[in-house]
């Protein structure tokens, strides 16, 4: 008899994908500027620390939410004991609000209608278990983040549907590409619950367009048992506001909320990439379904968001001077790191996909593939993290069609951090372009030295005949 169960010893976590194996080959050698100068840097992690030093701030300013004190006076017991996982009422309260904030106060949000999870990551599998069963599927836009074949398939045992999504229109959902998918789920006998998006994307760092959300609101629509969930983990991390358009705001410009449409529409969100806190473990679904909500809350005890940390950032949200400095600070300074990227990049010959959102860039390194292949593309990948020692993530561990496309982080790291990375990029490329300039040189001398000796060997052979025929004439 099998000691562990089959769920455990099944291999559909994703562990094995490029995109994990890249952090696991960092954490055996990772950089660091003094004691391992030589190191791999991680440029495969979407991490938010460009805005430590508010929030540092935030917590020497306020030293009582830390210390878990109100007006001065011991609360630890309060939150040391159990809470009902419904959450602090005063976290949900300041959460809503800054949902709302993040875009631009043109929606609001009920804090009745949030589930507290811990983290996206929580938010989205139980979503995945709430609206659909084993053997159901969802669509999804491609690329996407690859951690989703973890996150939504591997305990739900629900299949993803990829949305071919192509470059010749910078990676947009056409509606003939979502009915493609749907199709192609129907000839594999699935039932459709679904599209899941992520707006802004990951790994394109580009919010959906206003075009875009309309194709699937008409879709599911069309389809009376689907629902459209929004992963809009990284809202905050436009760099404007009014360049992201929430599925919220779709509802409210369409006067759906009187529609069946409105309960069948979901967003998911985290305080991981916005407030760089992933430390913290904090998600939230919202739905306007109450059973969806009834479901997601009693699920949520498995995944609870602690007292304590509910507490400090209720508090830190609740700042509204604070929350509307750290928006404004926070898109500054995301849009001028991704600028150094580009340009740097540029400067390479590397170009990148034009993007607006997010703490990557999906850049475009096809004419540096020996081949059209993803072979090709895992051998470029390989090269890049074993030789010049920087982690970055495959197109194909996000599942693009197109081999040659890499996502690179860029708010993980110090400006200097940064700088070192391009430069070994630089040197890289700089020896790929010269070693294959040698090796078309060296290809075009053969070819040339087989053409004059064919020309010569030609040549003899045509003196030998004509003599032979002078002879025979003779």
């Amino acid at each position: 008899m099998d000691l562990l169960s089959r769920k455990a010893t099944c291999n559909s976590h994703g562990q094995d994908s490029s995109y994990f194996l890249g952090w696991e080959e960092y954490e055996k050698n990772p950089y660091d500027a003094i004691k391992n100068p030589h190191g791999i840097i991680q440029m495969g992690l979407a991490e938010n620390q460009l805005c430590f030093d508010l929030l540092e701030s935030w917590l020497a300013h306020n030293p009582d939410a830390a210390s878990f004190k109100r007006d001065g006076q011991s609360i630890f017991r309060e939150l040391a004991l159990f809470q009902d996982y419904h959450g602090l009422s005063s976290f949900k309260n300041a959460l809503a609000d800054f949902m709302s904030e993040n875009r631009g106060n043109r929606v609001s949000f009920d804090p009745n209608n949030l589930v507290l999870t811990a983290g996206a990551t929580s938010a989205n599998e139980t979503l995945m278990f709430c609206l659909a069963d084993p053997g159901d599927a969802f669509l999804l836009p491609t690329p996407y983040y690859p951690g989703f074949d973890r996150d939504l398939k591997w305990r739900t045992e629900v299949e993803i549907v990829p949305i071919q999504c192509s470059s010749t229109n910078g990676f947009r959902i056409t509606k003939l590409a979502l009915e493609e998918a749907y199709e192609q789920a129907k000839k594999l006998n699935l039932n459709v619950k679904g599209v899941l998006i992520t707006n802004p994307s990951n790994p394109l760092g580009t919010t959906t367009t206003e075009t875009e959300l309309n194709i699937l609101f008409e879709f599911i629509s069309k389809h009376k048992n689907m629902h459209l969930v929004s992963d809009e983990i990284y809202s905050g991390t436009a760099f404007s506001s009014s360049e992201f358009i929430s599925v919220k705001e779709i509802l409210k410009n369409n006067q759906l909320e009187n529609t069946d449409v409105f309960n069948r529409v979901h967003i998911v969100y985290s305080l991981s990439k916005d407030l760089g806190l992933p430390g913290f473990r904090v998600g939230a679904i919202y739905s306007n379904d109450k059973d969806v909500i009834s479901a997601a809350t009693k699920m949520s005890s498995f995944g609870l968001v602690s007292s304590q940390t509910q507490y400090l950032l209720s508090a830190l949200l609740s700042d509204k001077k604070f929350t509307k400095n750290y928006l404004r600070e926070n898109q500054k300074r995301l849009k001028n790191r991704q600028r150094k990227l580009v340009s740097g990049l540029d400067a390479i010959g590397i170009g990148c996909l034009k993007s607006n959102a997010g703490l990557f860039c999906w850049i475009d390194m096809r004419h540096l593939l020996n081949s059209n292949t993803f072979e090709a593309e895992m051998d470029l990948w390989k090269k890049i993290v074993y030789e010049v020692k920087l982690n970055i993530s495959p197109g194909s561990s996000c599942h693009c069609e197109e081999p040659g496309w890499f996502r690179v982080c860029f708010a993980n790291m110090s400006e200097e951090t940064l700088k070192l990375a391009l430069k070994r990029l630089k040197r890289f490329v700089s020896d790929e372009i010269s070693m294959r300039n040698c090796q078309h040189s060296e290809s075009q001398r053969l070819k040339s030295s087989r053409k004059k000796t064919m020309t010569t060997v030609s040549n003899w052979v045509f003196r030998l005949s004509f003599h032979d025929r002078e002879a025979e004439e003779r």
